[in-house]
């Protein structure tokens, strides 16, 4: 049985790898629920539903980092000791950085949506292509400081993303 202090795949039962079922991952997430729901405890008393509640903020916890590949990716790293630290590792091969400085450009001279949805298609693709490449190095390399190198590309790409999203919004309105 699990404990508070296990690791995410622990807790939800799951190989220790990026690749993941996400319907397991959800199928298991709503088992963990039912298990650990307060409301199975009431007869139990108060200190007994206080443990379903840690329990359950705990499941939810993992849940949000193993759902989302990035998450995952990062939690990775950062057990196999390869911490992301985002805010102080923003160093970036030269051809990623031209390829983000050339996107910027492209999204600030766009004028339709129609421009606007192929760099959205553009940035999906790298966005794929960066999962296969994070999924490489952590499942079959084990090279967690690469991967951790992907995962802060991923997060540029992930931000640009949002900001082409909302480009989109705007015109669309």
């Amino acid at each position: 049985m699990a404990s508070l202090q296990s690791n995410d795949f622990e807790l939800f039962d799951l190989p220790v790898r990026f690749a993941q079922d996400r319907a397991a991952i959800d199928a298991r997430w709503k088992e963990l629920q039912r298990e650990a729901h307060p409301d199975r405890f009431a007869a139990q008393g108060a200190a007994a539903q206080r443990v379903a509640m840690q329990w359950s903020v705990r499941i939810n916890e993992a849940y949000q980092r193993l759902k989302d590949p990035l998450k995952r990716a990062s939690y990775l790293c950062e057990l196999r000791g390869a911490p992301i630290n985002a805010e102080n590792n923003t160093a970036m091969p030269a051809d990623f950085l031209m390829q983000q400085m050339a996107w910027r450009e492209a999204l600030e001279d766009a004028k339709s949506v129609q421009e606007i949805e192929e760099i959205s298609s553009g940035v999906n693709r790298d966005r794929r292509e960066q999962l296969l490449k994070i999924e490489r190095s952590i499942d079959l390399e084990n090279d967690f400081r690469a991967a951790a190198q992907q995962v802060r590309s991923l997060m540029f790409i992930e931000r640009f993303a949002s900001e082409v999203d909302a480009r989109i919004d705007q015109l669309g309105q």
